[in-house]
């Protein structure tokens, strides 16, 4: 399936979910730059280096501060991380949530192995360790009905291994 990011209403928020090398960056880079906050760049930013897991705290809290300011004035973002554990989720949220936004959730639902192998190709310094792979590709939420629970109006599958038609809202 092929999602039109430009469809959603102004003001969403649209939250990727999934592990390392699904495609989460792929799918974000049909969207204005300006709109896509990326804890990747915010490190890059932060530390000349996009990989520097030290400036991680630093990133996630201008993460937030970008995230709060671009939903109080209604422009869609989306949120380029893999985002599958709830609290993170839940710190996402939080913002269009308090401003009244909705929320979409993209889940990546790509195999293991083609993650893996994409992964690999990345350059040594934003390359994940395997078994953090593996461990996000086992946390990503399979349920449309957990995520909606969470807050999110509508949740969107994408990868080989979503189910059709691709959306469960």
């Amino acid at each position: 399936m092929i999602l039109d990011l430009a469809s959603f209403a102004a003001g969403t928020l649209v939250c990727g979910i999934g592990a390392a090398g699904s495609g989460k960056s792929t799918l974000f880079s049909a969207m204005p730059k300006s709109s896509v906050v990326c804890l990747d760049e915010l490190r890059l930013r932060l530390a000349d280096d996009a990989g520097n897991q030290r400036v991680t705290p630093q990133a996630v809290r201008m993460q937030n501060l970008l995230l709060r300011t671009r939903m109080e004035l209604g422009l869609t973002t989306g949120v380029d991380s893999t985002n599958v554990e709830e609290h993170v989720r839940a710190s996402v949220l939080k913002p269009a949530l308090a401003h009244g936004r909705q929320a979409v959730a993209v889940v990546f639902l790509t195999p293991l192995e083609t993650c893996l192998a994409r992964n690999a190709l990345r350059p040594a310094n934003t390359r994940v360790p395997d078994d953090r792979v593996v461990w996000q590709h086992r946390h990503t939420p399979r349920s449309a009905a957990r995520l909606r629970r969470e807050g999110f109006a509508d949740v969107y599958f994408v990868g080989a291994a979503a189910p059709a038609p691709g959306r469960r809202g």
